[in-house]
């Protein structure tokens, strides 16, 4: 049974129909290069503030520079994240001076504004010594991190005595870890240290809930997680279905409720280039496919479990298509600033499916290890009248990761954006409580309770049908 749980794009992943001051259309999206060209209007400087970016765009392709206040240099987009490696391919004009860039049609928000020339200090000064290195760190966080008063990080007060024990000429590793400690108290796992020291890779990432730390500490997340599979399909009818590439489980649970989950927002497909217009057309596509089957075999249902409780995220596009499938009317479902004090950027807006839809009672479960693409669909779904939140709290990580590789050649991604529901409630930093708290994965027996949550959701859809 094979599991590779890629974390997809989720921030390519602004697919769908966004809404929005930033978002009306204006002029043709147009490639920035094509047939080894460079677009005419697309050559020049350009610079967002939101997330401290500066491109450089000529016939010989894109230059990235990191616009910090500690400092502006120049990275390559080949870091050891699919969100360091892709580039814009497309742009959208606003007017004379100003361009939104995007990765894939229709998939962002991020409006760029041109520069007669680049900044004098971009390329200025060597940055990579550790220092400097720390300075650029600090930096990015207090302008791009929003989230420190929700986790109950005093970000100047450690960063006032991680200074501290900076000296010159330190070692690589005793700054990786001056760094490390910073990034820790966070813990959000959108937000990750990555690189090499004395040639060893080292990754620091924290906020990754109870259960998994629990499971992998144990040495046993595959056969976790191949054991709650068979556990799952033994309690479907017939056995249920196992399909997208093994990312999906469907089938029905008896008592006339349905059962559909979804362990990845991506993934179905493993025949294209991650993060290309191509893959990202076939992801759609191929969870249309499948939630079509599965909804229509259901139809006769009359509740469903949609199962997010082990879903690690992945492109944020496949979120609202997941939620096209439940909504009879087209619906405003979150919005995406970058500060507190800010208007948002986008509203997005998804259209019902013309196919197959399932608008009956569902049961939304979700768990510690819900997160990202999980934890928006849960958001977008929960605004439904019909739609019950059971289980665990979710992660609190919804940002898509903001690539900010440090001028010594470690890679840093932070959680930058602020996602709301239409209500106007964030979820970001503290997660999503559900409405019929469930404990889904017992450390006594992370399997066996798993089954018995959706046990007791089907006996309650079994009730609440015969009272309505």
């Amino acid at each position: 049974m094979r599991f590779m749980f890629m974390l997809l794009l989720s921030a390519c992943a602004s697919g769908g129909q966004p809404a929005g001051a930033e978002m009306m259309p204006d002029e043709p999206r147009m490639p920035i290069f094509q047939d080894g060209e460079v677009h005419p209007a697309a050559t020049g400087v350009w610079r967002n503030a939101d997330y401290g970016w500066i491109l450089q765009i000529d016939g010989k392709g894109i230059r990235r520079w990191q616009d910090t206040s500690a400092g502006c240099y120049a990275t390559a987009q080949d870091g050891p994240t699919l969100m360091s490696q892709v580039e814009y391919r497309y742009f959208t004009r606003r007017g004379e001076e100003r361009a939104q860039f995007e990765y894939l049609p229709s998939d962002g928000h991020t409006v760029f504004d041109r520069l007669p020339a680049l900044p004098a200090a971009c390329g200025a000064r060597d940055l990579s010594r550790s220092q400097e290195v720390f300075e650029v760190f600090a930096s990015v966080f207090e302008r791009h991190y929003p989230f420190f008063e929700r986790r109950g990080v005093n970000w100047a007060g450690n960063v006032a005595r991680a200074r501290d024990r900076l000296r010159p000429g330190m070692p690589d590793d005793e700054l990786w870890q001056v760094l490390a400690d910073l990034v820790t108290p966070l813990g959000d796992s959108h937000t990750k240290l990555i690189g090499a020291v004395d040639g060893e890779r080292r990754r620091v990432q924290a906020g990754l809930g109870h259960t998994l730390p629990r499971i992998r500490s144990a040495g046993g997340e595959p056969a976790w997680l191949q054991a709650l599979v068979a556990q799952t399909r033994e309690q479907l009818e017939g056995g249920g279905h196992h399909v997208g590439n093994e990312r999906i489980v469907w089938g029905s649970l008896g008592g006339r409720v349905g059962y559909l989950q979804i362990f990845t927002m991506g993934g179905f497909v493993d025949d294209q280039a991650p993060g290309s217009p191509e893959w990202a057309a076939a992801e759609l596509q191929a969870v249309h496919q499948v939630l079509d089957e599965a909804l229509g075999r259901l139809a006769g249902h009359e509740a469903l479990i949609l199962d997010l409780s082990n879903n690690r995220g992945g492109y944020d596009a496949v979120t609202r298509a997941i939620v096209s499938h439940f909504i009879e009317v087209p619906r405003e479902v979150y919005t995406v600033r970058n500060a507190w004090e800010a208007t948002p950027a986008v509203t997005y807006r998804v259209e019902p499916w013309p196919g197959k839809r399932f608008t009956g009672p569902v049961y939304v479960l979700t768990s510690d290890v819900t997160v990202s693409g999980g934890e928006i669909t849960t958001m977008m779904l929960r605004q439904l009248p019909q739609v019950v939140h059971v289980g665990g709290t979710t992660r609190g990580a919804f940002s898509t990761p903001l690539a900010k590789p440090l001028p010594n050649g470690w890679y840093l991604e932070l959680a930058n954006e602020i996602f709301a529901d239409m209500r106007g409630e964030v979820f970001g930093g503290r997660g999503i409580a559900p409405s019929w708290p469930m404990v889904v994965f017992d450390p006594e027996d992370p399997v066996a309770s798993h089954g018995r949550a959706l046990a007791a959701i089907v006996s309650r859809a079994t009730r609440d049908r015969a009272t309505r």
